[in-house]
């Protein structure tokens, strides 16, 4: 069976989740980590993609993006995947794929969900107890929201910028963000919707998908209908 189009709407958020194959390791050292966010910045520029968080992990990149055109993220992470597999196929001496399959994306509603996915991307480091402080991971886009360092692949979505009117005042208040206690439900809902690969959002955003695109987007109760006897 052919898989559905993806969801994208121009201008519209997405959380986007890059996993190596069988779970292989994407990354082996700092110059292949560095030469991945390279490759994906020139992509993104390429192909009209704003790029507002990331994280790279050990098997897997999340990436919160708005593409200007639909076609934009699909040919930015095609761009950015081939060249990526050659540079490290031919760094490491090995051969065949590297990335599992397409990737994964979910449609985040600006209002009162980016900023969650976006916390959520930024502390995968904490929760997989790669690092006890967030601000000690170099390969996140959470630095550059902290104020401590300027990271010029990042285009800060509005979502972000309303937070303060300073940038350091951006800073303390996304701090106190990151620093909240996420809800395992609010975890659950994000993870949910991008293994779907639905409209994360309010009703309202989700409607407004939906008639959009002529598409369900809302996540299907996990298991199989229950089938109503006849009466």
């Amino acid at each position: 069976m052919p898989r559905s189009p993806r969801l994208v709407l121009p201008g519209i958020p997405l959380h986007v989740i890059q996993r190596g194959v069988n779970r292989a390791a994407l990354f082996i050292d700092d110059d292949d980590r560095n030469h991945y966010l390279r490759l994906l910045r020139s992509a993104c520029r390429r192909h009209g993609v704003l790029i507002h968080a990331f994280v790279l992990m050990g098997n897997h990149v999340h990436l919160l993006v708005s593409p200007m055109v639909a076609e934009g993220l699909a040919s930015a992470m095609r761009r950015c995947g081939q060249n990526y597999v050659q540079y490290f196929n031919k760094r490491h001496v090995r051969s065949g794929t590297l990335l599992q399959g397409r990737f994964k994306s979910c449609l985040v509603d600006s209002d009162g969900y980016l900023l969650m996915v976006h916390r959520y991307i930024e502390l995968n480091p904490v929760r997989a107890a790669l690092v006890a402080l967030l601000e000690s991971y170099r390969w996140s886009s959470a630095r550059a929201y902290l104020g401590l360092e300027y990271n010029p692949m990042l285009t800060p979505h509005a979502g972000y910028t309303a937070l303060g009117a300073t940038p350091k005042a951006r800073a303390v208040a996304y701090s106190q963000w990151l620093q909240a206690s996420i809800q395992p439900q609010e975890r659950e809902r994000i993870v949910a919707y991008i293994a779907q690969e639905r409209a994360l959002g309010s009703p309202r955003f989700q409607d407004m998908v939906g008639r959009a695109l002529q598409r369900s987007v809302v996540c299907r109760p996990a298991g199989r209908p229950i089938k109503q006897q006849g009466h």
